[in-house]
């Protein structure tokens, strides 16, 4: 999100706090050690059947949140008391689905050093955000690569393939070089078939994972058709399920509508970025959609209540496409309210939150397509080095903890 730092490179200097990481080995296919075993996890992979998610057969709604930090803090031994607190606090509050990042590029601290080899102690803090995901009883969807140059992104693989003697004249040709598309297949490969260190459970066959994502918020603005995007999109869907036919897939996708159905694009904030919410999700073995929001960023200059009606209609807009057009079911899986705002106060925080979170139960209990949301984000406490303005810290803000509490509540009486 340009504007706005979700795991930024502003707060890479924070994670100079935590200590030196020692690069331990490159791992060609994320092996790690232990023994697979593929009877293992809380029962059985989350299913979609229509506009629903299901679990054993019964409807699955979801209250989670955002907390991209979590395979970073977990890398560093010191640090992963805050992630076991992260997922006791959450499981305290019902919430019950987190999104985090599962990449991480070159640069400082990286989990991919270079094209195929990887860093052994940051996939072993990754193996330890699931292994404490599923103790808690938390369910992960894990984003596999940032359109943002935040931890590496599409940027680094072009400097990668640069470096290999590729000319790349666009940011966008991350979705059209073949070399570069090589590299991105190779990490989803090494991140699927990862055998994870602390269960012995290969990644693939770990029912504690909800989805892969491919990318957080794809956008491709060298083609407003957004068909690069679509065919990048069906190419990497088809890799990601000829690896791992367990877990469910989506795209990371903000839901800007494209040229498919243009008249959708008056409720786009006045732009496009070459995606298209319609025929992106329309794709084989993209098995639901997502949409973000930050009518803060996205309508600068607008007052509280035109920021609110517009994340009112983006998400309306959304859950009836989804059920209506896609027959798929829908996540808003990022939402949230900086306290960097002009006028911001917990309590307009509060007020947002509950008008989102009020349709999302409408909608849910109506037996419509969107089955929940993933605020942005949550923090514990001891982290005031890394804050964005969006952070939620329960102790800090017992309102917004009991409105996240209620929500949890009450979706979790439909399943």
């Amino acid at each position: 999100m340009v504007g706005r730092s979700k795991g930024s490179s502003s707060l890479l200097g924070a994670f100079l706090l935590l200590g030196f990481l020692m690069i331990s080995c490159c791992v060609v296919e994320g092996r790690g050690s232990g023994t697979p075993s593929t009877n293992y996890g809380r029962g059985g992979f989350v299913k979609t059947s229509g506009t629903r998610f299901e679990l054993h057969g019964r409807p699955f709604y979801m209250n989670g949140f955002n907390a991209y930090w979590l395979m970073y803090m977990a890398a560093n031994p010191t640090d992963r008391p805050k992630v076991t607190s992260a997922f006791q606090e959450a499981s305290t509050h019902g919430l019950t689905v987190a999104r985090t990042w599962a990449f991480s590029d070159g640069g400082y601290r990286p989990l991919q050093i270079k094209p195929g080899c990887y860093n052994e102690d940051m996939f072993r803090g990754l193996d330890f955000v699931i292994a404490e995901a599923r103790k808690y009883g938390i369910y992960l969807i894990l984003s596999l690569g940032n359109n943002w140059s935040d931890f590496g992104g599409r940027n680094q693989y072009l400097q990668w393939a640069r470096e290999a003697g590729q000319y790349l004249g666009s940011e966008d040709d991350f979705f059209k070089n073949p070399l570069v598309k090589g590299y991105f297949k190779d990490h989803i490969k090494a991140i699927l078939t990862r055998v994870n260190s602390i269960t012995g459970v290969v990644y693939k066959d770990d029912p504690t994972i909800f989805a892969w994502e491919l990318m957080n918020e794809p956008r491709c603005q060298s083609d407003l058709s957004g068909k690069t995007l679509q065919e990048w999109i069906s190419e990497m869907a088809d890799h990601v399920k000829s690896i791992d036919s367990n877990h469910l897939l989506e795209i990371g996708l903000e839901g800007f509508y494209g040229e498919s159905l243009p008249e959708k694009k008056q409720f786009n904030p006045g732009y496009e970025v070459g995606t298209d919410f319609i025929a992106n999700n329309q794709i084989k073995g993209i098995d639901f959609a997502t949409i973000h929001a930050y009518p803060d960023q996205w309508v600068p200059g607008s007052n509280e209540e035109t920021q609110s009606a517009f994340a009112q209609k983006w998400l309306l807009s959304h859950i009836q496409d989804s059920g209506a057009i896609l027959k798929k079911p829908l996540i808003f899986s990022e939402f949230g309210k900086s306290s960097r705002s002009s006028g911001y106060s917990v309590s307009l925080r509060d007020s947002y939150y509950n008008s989102i979170y009020n349709s999302i139960y409408a909608s849910a209990r109506a037996g419509g397509a969107c089955a929940g949301a993933l605020f942005w984000q949550l923090f514990t406490e001891g982290m005031d080095n890394m804050k964005d303005g969006y952070e939620v810290i329960f102790s800090e803000t017992p309102s917004t903890a009991q409105l996240i509490s209620q929500q949890s509540h009450k979706l979790s009486n439909l399943n």
